[in-house]
């Protein structure tokens, strides 16, 4: 009998691979969570899909989204990334990775990690959400509506509050597998161990 999963996969063996190991599994790793942060920024008025067939690429440009390595880009390497066709070449896109790499690496000083700062929108649990049909998720929240507010305050860029709901999405801040997707409990049961 085959799993049952989230609708959104549809027969895309990445998007399935990325449903089945990653999507909603929480995330405390600061340089993982930059990585969300560089492609949910990326992804803005394209599918999710595009940017996960480009993210090896990402992380070969972007040092291997290491912030610190990102947030000392200059004019050249900026350049280099516009040229790279194996990412998205949007100039504004480009850009707002580089300064939220150095907004990202305030917020870890300030919070000794940034995980630590993303955790505490939800004080540090992931959000166990029941639905049970794709048509209930929901595309923003109070939290992410906040968290939005709070990260462009700080000089966030492309940190919308559907992108930050995503985001929250993609490092298991919330579990909004639905209830009858195999994932489900997986997910509930690794939260429940989850130590921000």
């Amino acid at each position: 009998m085959p799993l049952t999963r989230c609708e959104w996969t549809g027969a895309d063996d990445l998007m399935i691979r990325y449903h089945d190991t990653e999507w909603g599994v929480p995330v405390s790793d600061d340089r993982k969570l930059f990585e969300f942060i560089v492609l949910e920024g990326a992804q803005a008025g394209l599918s999710w899909a595009t940017i996960l067939r480009r993210r090896e690429n990402y992380r070969k440009a972007f040092d291997g989204f290491d912030p610190v390595k990102v947030a000392r880009y200059g004019e050249e390497e900026i350049a280099g990334l516009l040229a790279d066709p194996g990412i998205i070449r949007n100039r504004l896109k480009v850009r707002s990775a580089v300064t939220n790499a150095a907004a990202f690496l305030e917020v870890a000083s300030e919070f000794g990690s940034f995980s630590r700062y993303m955790w505490g929108f939800v004080d540090g649990r992931p959000v166990m959400n029941g639905f049970r049909s794709m048509s209930e998720l929901p595309a923003t929240s109070k939290v992410s509506d906040g968290m939005s507010r709070d990260l462009k305050r700080r000089g966030f860029r492309f940190v919308g509050s559907t992108i930050c709901y995503a985001h929250m999405e993609s490092v298991g801040m919330v579990n909004d597998h639905v209830t009858h997707c195999f994932r489900y409990p997986e997910i509930e049961a690794l939260a429940a161990a989850f130590e921000p």
